[in-house]
């Protein structure tokens, strides 16, 4: 039996014109990106675009596996080892027998301390009954003194027999304490000659043999080493001085093992260490990695290559380093070219990234209009600077003087690409701290003391970014451009100010003729 096959329809009007549509913005754009880079390419410059994607900032690093308590059982005593009850990975529990050393000597030792308390206890006795035969000696010499019917002298040596008599009892219970110690100690080294496990684990070495020898004079031998728990593992990282400064307990870690390339494994920073280590003139901090496994996949002794993941933004304009580096030659024209006579963007991003920072910080009503008010003030403040400054660059016939707005504040020229000097520096963030202080003091009064911090080190991070002058192209032509830096994971940076998505950056210059 055949199927009937159903009618052919046809593509509706609705939806030809939709996808005509698709087709026509899909060839505008990439028309437009075409377009953009044959212009770089007829100026003469290579450049790189400014994108919008994620940027993750990590710290690579080496390390080895192992448990977080690692236990090496010993042996107290000397002896012959009768028996091993444990081999390689075996489970054991806390008290659980794990060899036992010949207890004979041990055994020996005792019955004869035993003997020497019982021989002690008879010449206490001994002792005892002499005393009692000098007290009644001397009381009837001393009676009979007190008549007259003796000598003084008789009753002095009654008193010495008596006394004599006493010590000879104190020197006998005190031999008894004496061989009752010695026992006691023999029988602590009889309990020793059975070596049991101190803690829950699993035994990682077994360094003893049945009929072994172990010898246990200055220094405990080594027989066992127990790892106490191997579902949580700790990795220790060795990070170099220069990468230090940016871990912190808390941070992510991922690490691959060769034994499992396919792999990849979590961790957590849990310790940064104090105690460096040099090795050829390297300096290297150990840091402590928690890691859970709890499936039991990693091993100890397993040889980690870590990444410590500091930082993570996501959604930020990102621009390739080699925009960054480029400075032009003295005889370049791009080494004359001034500011655009206007007011960059560098104050409105400023605001943006004050505005992200509150947006974290779970304001509320009231929290959040008192900074809408801050916010609408210094945007006004920046929009009067702006007016005054392009007021100011007509006076002076355009761009002649090379000064710039950056938050409302004026910067002097740049220099080839490069920052201002640091005195300037300084002093512009000394004013906008005080001028965002100033204006957002209602604000920041209201926060909370866990708020206020974060907004703090968000402010603070904001000032404090590193600033520079990259070359983008505007319609073809290069324009100086004031932006400030964010993180970077050593190929691309955040950037921000002065620029957006799809601006073209220029990152070199091509030689007369080159392609």
């Amino acid at each position: 039996m055949t199927t009937p096959r159903r009618p052919h329809r046809p593509a509706s009007p609705v939806r030809r014109l939709a996808l005509a549509a698709l087709v026509l913005a899909a060839l505008g754009v990439g028309w437009h990106l075409w377009h953009k880079r044959q212009q770089a390419a007829q100026a003469g410059y290579r450049t790189e675009t400014v994108q919008r994607g994620d940027i993750r900032v990590a710290i690579s690093a080496t390390g080895t596996l192992s448990a977080i308590t690692t236990v090496t059982v010993g042996s107290q005593i000397s002896g012959q080892v009768t028996q091993v009850l444990v081999d390689y990975n075996s489970p054991v529990k806390k008290g659980q027998v794990l060899a036992v050393i010949d207890p004979s000597t041990y055994e020996a030792q005792i019955r004869q301390g035993r003997a020497q308390i019982e021989s002690a206890r008879a010449q206490l006795r001994q002792a005892e009954a002499t005393l009692r035969n000098a007290t009644l000696d001397y009381q009837r010499k001393a009676d009979l003194a007190r008549q007259q019917l003796v000598a003084q002298s008789d009753v002095d040596l009654a008193r010495t027999a008596l006394e004599q008599a006493q010590a000879q009892v104190n020197s006998a219970q005190a031999l008894i304490r004496q061989q009752t110690a010695a026992t006691q100690t023999t029988e602590v080294n009889l309990a020793r000659t059975v070596i049991r496990s101190p803690v829950d684990g699993v035994v990682l070495t077994r360094k003893v043999d049945p009929g072994q020898t172990v010898a246990a004079s200055l220094q405990a031998p080594e027989l066992f080493t127990i790892a106490e728990d191997l579902s949580k593992m700790k990795i220790e990282l060795a990070v170099d001085e220069s990468d230090i400064g940016q871990v912190k307990p808390g941070q992510s870690v991922s690490f691959s093992v060769d034994a499992f390339p396919d792999r990849r494994f979590r961790g957590v920073v849990e310790q940064v260490r104090l105690a460096a280590t040099t090795t050829n003139n390297v300096v290297t901090y150990p840091v402590v990695v928690t890691v859970d496994n709890s499936d039991g996949t990693l091993l100890p002794g397993l040889t980690v290559n870590a990444e410590i993941e500091v930082s993570k933004k996501a959604g930020v304009l990102k621009l390739a380093n080699a925009a960054l580096r480029f400075k032009p030659s003295d005889t370049s024209p791009l080494a004359a070219l001034q500011p655009a006579g206007q007011a960059p963007g560098g104050g409105g991003a400023l605001a943006d990234a004050l505005r992200e920072a509150a947006a974290g910080l779970g304001l509320n009503g009231q929290q959040q209009a008192l900074f809408d008010a801050a916010l609408a003030q210094m945007r006004k403040r920046q929009a009067e600077r702006a007016a005054q400054f392009r007021q100011q660059q007509a006076t002076q016939g355009g761009t002649q003087g090379g000064s710039r707005l950056f938050g409302g504040m004026r910067m002097g020229p740049p220099g080839g690409g490069t920052s201002t000097d640091a005195a300037m520096q300084a002093q512009i963030r000394a004013r906008m701290r005080e001028r965002i202080g100033q204006q957002f003091a209602a604000f920041r009064a209201s926060l909370d003391e866990a708020q206020r911090a974060r907004w703090d080190a968000a402010v603070d991070a904001q000032i404090n970014a590193k600033r520079v002058t990259v070359y983008k192209l505007v319609n073809g032509k290069p324009q100086l451009a004031s932006i400030r830096l964010g993180v970077t994971d050593g190929t691309a940076t955040e950037v921000m100010g002065d620029i957006r998505e799809g601006d073209q950056v220029i990152s070199g210059e091509r030689a007369a003729g080159a392609p």
